[in-house]
């Protein structure tokens, strides 16, 4: 399954640097992002480096998902694709 990293978890004045919200093809409600919960997803970097996180949550009722890595993400993965186990 593939998606795309939209954008960091923040706030107005605080970013989570290892919190990312996570749009999935093919999902559009809360219902079917709540079912995506506890999976692994992987983000692999241009030199090959892969990062691993696990999806927490539904995000909003557009069928977005946020996710925790086990390290941060650099900015340049935002519009990149993830892949999700």
């Amino acid at each position: 399954m593939k998606g795309k990293v939209i954008q960091f978890r923040r706030g107005r004045h605080t970013v989570h640097e290892k919190h990312f919200l996570i749009e999935i093809e093919d999902v559009d409600t809360r219902e079917k992002a709540g079912k995506l919960a506890g999976k692994e997803v992987e983000w692999k970097s241009p030199a090959g480096k892969i990062i691993k996180g696990k999806i927490s949550s539904a995000h909003g009722n557009k069928g977005v998902v946020r996710a925790i890595f086990e390290k941060g993400l650099p900015g340049q993965a935002v519009t990149t694709e993830v892949e999700i186990k």
